[in-house]
């Protein structure tokens, strides 16, 4: 099957492949994660470069994994004698089909979607692009298997043209990218021994990921010379619990857990000002008390936890941010508190009691510096929580580690522990003032006005990802002390996301993305454009794949 796509135009191999992979379930944590690399090797296997060179092509098992990921490294050697390599990435999971509804059947079909939408009168431009045969639906369908399909067909293009080549190519495909980024990281152990004991120089990596309009009519595709990191910076509020006949004299911690998510979610001030980029504020991600059934008692603890964006800003900075912020919201709800309970004692002709609702603000690394003080034997009580939440969801186990601690405070005073959870995401780009960041930027540009002059297509190259990636666990730029004091306030981060993070500095890769172009990504109308991604997209990443070469000869 492989050699009969291959002779067909290269944009008419893509789209076919892209079915194929369309129609493989491998939605995030199933075994089907495991099956489409497989799928994947078994049909570059037939490759007549791989059977030539059969070690070039290989798959690795994910560590620990318990769906049995894997990720697959394909290797092109330039006929040069040269260690400049470039990398293509891609992911092949899915987020799941539920939002497909009655079409659940259908998730996996494109031919059927195109027919359903193409009748479908629930969204005019949904059924406009299905009429056109422009598009291609189906889950996966734009995030990202025809991103993968697009690497595939360069990588074995430029096997059959190996003269064009003025340095070496590594393919890897991964899935887990749609949860906790599990197949990059696991790649990372592998990267690092091509490193080394091949002496591979990567000069870049290319990821497919999907790009699509920023705005209504959006004309552009959008070129990204890097990704975001990502936070998620938690809270865990302990309050003052009350029966509700006394509630005045309480600290409620969902009232203070509300007055800090008003003051975070989607706080645009909070965000970094970096003009003509699509900078994303903080996002409330979960926010609920700790209660577990009905009592005419207030809530004891609440927890929230945000999703925050991180482009050039280190951690250390946006700790001292939220703290701020924190301790305004408990400020402000503190005198609120106070003044209500004031009210009420004047018009109730009540003695007033001498009541506190002052809500100390500390972070995960001030809590033990505390309780270490204490004499509490903060490592022997984490260890214990380590080993009775073994297996549960990684945010629980964290919560579970900060409320074993705040149980050990022999002060039990109300206290809002601010600290960070999994996952974390560095942020990777291409920096002014290092010079190979500059050439490939320059160099870059350079072929994107050169495919726009042949294409008609209108380019924009912005600096962002504005999604999360893979191409975050490539590189990483904070300094070693703004790395201390993140991990510092990340509960048991050695065990619950041990990130290899000597390895990702070694490594020292960047990451650009020059995707698949749809629309409708995680929803049930996703689909992929196809003159753009089959047809203008592969050559513009071979393009630049022979600039970047010969930029570095």
């Amino acid at each position: 099957m492989c050699q009969q796509l291959s002779q067909l135009p290269l944009a008419t191999h893509i789209e076919e492949l892209t079915k194929e992979l369309v129609h493989i379930n491998s939605i995030n944590g199933t075994h089907g994660e495991g099956k489409i690399i497989e799928f994947i090797y078994e049909k570059m296997q037939v490759f007549p470069y791989y059977q030539e060179n059969p070690t070039f092509l290989w798959t690795t098992n994910v560590k620990h994994d318990p769906i049995g990921r894997k990720n697959l490294f394909a290797f092109v050697k330039s006929p040069n004698e040269t260690k400049k390599t470039i990398i293509y990435h891609a992911h092949l999971d899915t987020v799941d089909i539920e939002d497909y509804g009655h079409l659940k059947e259908f998730a996996f079909s494109p031919h059927k979607l195109e027919e359903f939408f193409g009748k479908y009168e629930g969204n005019a431009e949904v059924q406009k692009d299905a009429q056109s045969g422009d598009w291609m639906f189906g889950r996966g369908a734009v995030d990202m298997k025809s991103g993968a399909a697009v690497h595939v067909a360069n990588i074995q293009y430029f096997t059959q043209h190996l003269e064009e080549l003025d340095g070496n190519l590594l393919l890897i495909l991964n899935g887990g990218e749609e949860s906790e980024h599990n197949g990059i990281i696991d790649a990372l152990d592998e990267l690092s021994h091509l490193k080394i004991a091949h002496g591979l120089d990567f000069l870049m990596a290319i990821n497919t990921d999907f790009t699509t309009p920023l705005y209504g009519d959006d004309p552009h595709r959008y070129i990204y010379t890097g990704v975001a990191g990502k936070l998620l910076p938690a809270f865990y509020i302990y309050g003052r619990e009350v029966h509700v006949g006394d509630t005045l004299s309480g600290i409620d911690p969902n009232y203070i857990a509300a007055k800090i998510t008003e003051r975070i979610h989607n706080n645009l001030a909070l965000t970094e000002q970096i003009t003509g980029e699509t900078i994303l504020p903080p996002t409330c991600l979960y926010q609920r008390d700790t209660k577990e059934s009905y009592t005419v008692q207030t809530a004891s603890t609440s927890q929230i936890y945000f999703n925050y964006f991180l482009y050039e800003e280190s951690p250390a900075h946006v700790v001292s941010k939220l703290k701020a912020v924190t301790q305004q919201a408990c400020t402000e709800a503190e005198q609120y508190l106070q003044l209500q309970y004031e009210k009420y004692s004047e018009w109730s002709n009540v003695p007033k009691r001498s009541l506190s609702w002052h809500i100390e603000v500390v972070t995960y690394d001030e809590l033990i510096s505390y309780l270490n003080e204490k004499g509490v034997q903060t490592e022997a009580i984490l260890a214990e929580v380590m080993k009775k939440n073994e297996g549960k969801e990684l945010r629980q186990q964290s919560f579970a580690l900060v409320d074993a601690l705040q149980k050990a405070d022999p002060e039990h005073q109300p206290r809002v522990v601010l600290f960070f959870a999994p996952p974390f995401l560095p942020h990777n780009y291409l920096k002014e003032n290092v010079e190979r960041d500059q050439v490939l930027k320059q160099t870059i540009e350079h072929i994107v006005k050169e495919v726009a002059m042949e294409t008609g297509e209108l380019f924009q190259v912005k600096r962002f990802f504005p999604y999360l990636a893979d191409g975050s666990f490539l590189s990483i730029h904070v300094t070693e002390e703004e790395l201390q004091e993140l991990l510092h306030n990340f509960p048991e981060w050695n065990t619950l996301y041990p990130l290899p993070f000597d390895k990702i500095k070694a490594l020292n890769i960047p990451s650009v993305t020059m995707g698949v172009y749809g629309k409708d990504g995680h929803k049930w109308t996703e689909r992929v454009y196809k003159p753009y991604s089959f047809g203008v997209l592969p050559k513009l990443i071979q393009k630049t794949t022979k600039a970047i070469f010969q930029s570095n000869h």
